[in-house]
């Protein structure tokens, strides 16, 4: 009992002590990451790294299973959302053992999961979870009439643009890329209309995408204001 609790909880200076040390390796694990894809490194600085990493992934090995031995439901663990992100950020070393990793060089990028379990340690981002909870109903629903609302815009610049742009809106899956960046207003510029039709339609989606940047942002800021009275009440 006095393992789960240095595990689990940071109300003892052991506890306190060993969350430090996770944090700290979790930090350390995301800067060699960063450091590795640095150009013209020598074959003395990759072979640090390398050891580097494998002693990292064993103790975040050590640490998952500490974790689950110490866990009162172990399936619970494996599957919740902390349980999977502690097994992801180990499983592609173990993956690419003795497998050439240009094969596998996607699995590299699961090592940012690893910043991921940063989260466990702040009380801030359980709040956050608890009020993502509160509205999750009203985000999946926006979620859905985002996307309707992608594929409407795709529909409608196609028809307005294709014509006289055959070359860059050839299809509505080439203009779900228009649709995208111009509902979020971010608009990068690398294809616009052209036509009259196609500009108006372009501000009307424009003028709607910067409304649904705002409703999730609404709904989020309320949930965790809620969130923090009802925290202060108890």
């Amino acid at each position: 009992m006095k393992i789960k609790r240095i595990v689990e909880s940071d109300d003892t200076r052991a506890g306190k002590i060993f969350n430090f040390a996770i944090q700290a390796l979790i930090v350390f694990s995301l800067v060699t990451f960063s450091i590795e894809t640095l150009p013209d490194l020598s074959a003395r600085t990759r072979q640090i790294l390398a050891t580097a990493e494998t002693i990292v992934v064993l103790l975040f090995t050590g640490e998952y299973l500490l974790r689950l031995a110490v866990a009162d439901r172990k399936i619970g663990f494996i599957f919740s959302f902390f349980g999977l992100i502690d097994l992801l950020a180990i499983l592609p070393f173990y993956l690419a053992g003795g497998v050439d990793l240009r094969s596998l060089r996607i699995f590299r990028l699961f090592r940012l999961l690893r910043a991921f379990k940063l989260f466990r340690y702040s009380r801030s981002m359980q709040r956050f979870k608890e009020a993502f909870l509160l509205v999750k109903g009203e985000l999946i629903l926006f979620a859905v009439a985002t996307c309707f609302l992608l594929f409407v815009a795709a529909v409608g610049i196609y028809y307005f643009e294709n014509p006289a742009q055959p070359d860059k809106f050839k299809s509505i899956f080439h203009c779900l890329w228009w649709a995208v960046a111009t509902l979020t207003t971010i608009g990068y510029g690398d294809i616009y209309p052209i036509t009259a039709g196609g500009r108006i339609f372009t501000s009307i989606v424009v003028m709607i995408g910067i409304g649904f940047i705002a409703v999730p942002t609404g709904l989020l800021a309320s949930a965790l204001t809620a969130t923090v009275k009802k925290k202060n009440k108890n």
